[in-house]
């Protein structure tokens, strides 16, 4: 652990499971606070501003996970949020997507466009064959029900790969 994360840890308190008296705030309780902050933070009908937003957002939620979590943002016309959901869980190295199971949530959410996102937790965001062949599948299934894909963001640790920028997609 470095200094600095020591002495964050050692600066916020948190009550013990007696609820009695204070005690350092784990790595994980910090963690987990932060990802209720943003929760709070980008609730339905936000629009995200930016790329950078998203990313941000995205880094909070799925940075850090030992394991694959593939995550879809679900937007309506205007790029407001209407629903983050984390629809696959995996293992260290790869989680299975379904792409029936994204189209049909984006139907019934009434989605217009999604933003989907995983994370490696190797730390390498750096997208590879299988990231960019479920791309391409699950852009063309969204398509077919009028559904864009707008990006598929993968998370490593503290960085992130834009398949968009990237013009993978």
């Amino acid at each position: 652990m470095s200094h600095e994360s020591n002495s964050l840890a050692t600066s916020l308190m948190v009550r013990d499971a007696a609820g009695r008296r204070y005690r350092p705030a784990t790595d994980a309780q910090i963690i987990e606070a932060a990802r209720q902050v943003v929760d709070r933070k980008m609730q339905r009908g936000e629009a995200f501003t930016s790329a950078a937003d998203v990313e941000t957002f995205l880094q909070t939620k799925l940075a850090g996970l030992e394991h694959e979590v593939f995550a879809v943002l679900f937007l309506d016309q205007r790029h407001r949020l209407i629903e983050y959901a984390e629809l696959f869980r995996g293992t260290v190295h790869e989680a299975h997507v379904y792409l029936r199971e994204v189209v049909k949530l984006a139907l019934r959410l009434n989605a217009a466009a999604v933003i989907v996102a995983h994370n490696h937790p190797s730390g390498d965001p750096t997208p590879g064959g299988a990231d960019q062949s479920v791309t391409c599948r699950l852009k063309e299934a969204l398509a077919l029900v009028d559904v864009r894909l707008l990006d598929h963001i993968i998370i490593g640790g503290r960085s992130s790969v834009s398949m968009a920028r990237r013009g993978l997609i």
